[in-house]
């Protein structure tokens, strides 16, 4: 039997997780040097200390939530560096931002891999919990992409723009749209910034607040829509199609580097550290750039 890195719960309790949001999580992909999907959820078996040294010729497991673009697909490269370090990674995807970091902070995985630090600041804060960020890996810029109307220049007066309904994305998004001239946010509001800081709106645009994760399938009945680089990604937007994206040098490409996150304590363990090596070598780094067109940029 594969020794694991954590000890995984019972099915019964993803399942009851997973259905507060209505989310899909059950999907896992185990990926060592090659990889092997499978429809199932957890595999029951039970798993021993975490630093628990490798048998004859066994993979230590390390179980890891991500979203599906690009994170999934980022650790899927990165499995077979890990491999190589004696380690065997085990995907579990996600749809939504809430249910892999309660499955983290209750056992079910060992790391999780789709946010910033700010959201991952933010659901402490709102929740309890206590994850920390092991390292940061990549940076999706925020995009504006075009719905009922075709560019920025013809939005009418009274225009609905969709943007994340969560306190941290919402106020990139701002951000964004006031970088573009549309708004103007009160002076200092910056990553705090709610709709209230809005001080000038010359074209009067009223906001749609949308669970980021719902936005790109809302685009066609608002006027344009400031989505999440994953999102964007798993909807099939190409940051070349974009009416507008975050400046390289803006305060968000700064802040808002994805991290591997994981309980607190655990940031040294010598399996996130392989995971972290892993996910920073130079084999994903030529990954991410080949594959994504600019839509996600290395961070080391």
């Amino acid at each position: 039997m594969r020794k694991t890195v954590c000890v995984i719960a019972a099915a019964l309790l993803v399942g009851s997780l997973a259905g507060c949001s209505g989310s899909k999580t059950g999907e896992t992909t185990t990926a060592a040097a090659g990889t092997e999907t499978t429809a199932d959820g957890n595999s029951g078996e039970s798993a021993p200390e975490t630093d628990a040294p490798k048998g004859d010729g066994d993979l230590i497991k390390i179980v890891v939530g991500a979203s599906p673009a690009p994170h999934a697909e980022i650790l899927k490269a990165a499995a077979p560096v890990l491999a190589e370090k004696g380690y065997e990674l085990d995907i579990k995807e996600y749809v939504d931002y809430i249910q892999p970091n309660l499955a983290l902070e209750s056992g079910d995985l060992d790391a999780n891999y789709f946010q910033h630090l700010p959201y991952l600041e933010s659901f402490n804060e709102e929740n309890g919990t206590k994850l920390v960020p092991a390292a940061s890996i990549h940076y999706e810029p925020f995009g504006i992409y075009a719905g009922k109307t075709g560019s920025l220049e013809e939005l009418a007066d009274g225009a609905t723009i969709a943007v994340p309904n969560d306190t941290t994305n919402e106020a990139r998004a701002l951000l964004l749209l006031e970088a573009q001239g549309l708004i103007k946010l009160k002076e200092g509001a910056d990553l705090t910034a709610t709709k209230n800081d809005i001080v000038e709106n010359p074209k009067n645009i009223k906001l749609y607040e949308v669970e980021a994760a719902q936005i790109p399938r809302t685009i066609e009945d608002v006027d344009i829509a400031v989505i999440n680089g994953n999102y964007a990604i798993e909807a099939g937007f190409k940051v070349s199609d974009a009416l507008a994206v975050e400046d390289s040098q803006s305060i968000a490409a700064s802040t808002y580097g994805n991290v591997i996150a994981v309980r607190e304590g655990h940031e040294n363990d010598e399996a996130i550290k392989a995971l972290v090596e892993a996910l920073q070598s130079n084999e994903v780094k030529a990954y991410i750039e080949s594959t994504y067109d600019g839509a996600v940029v290395p961070l080391y």
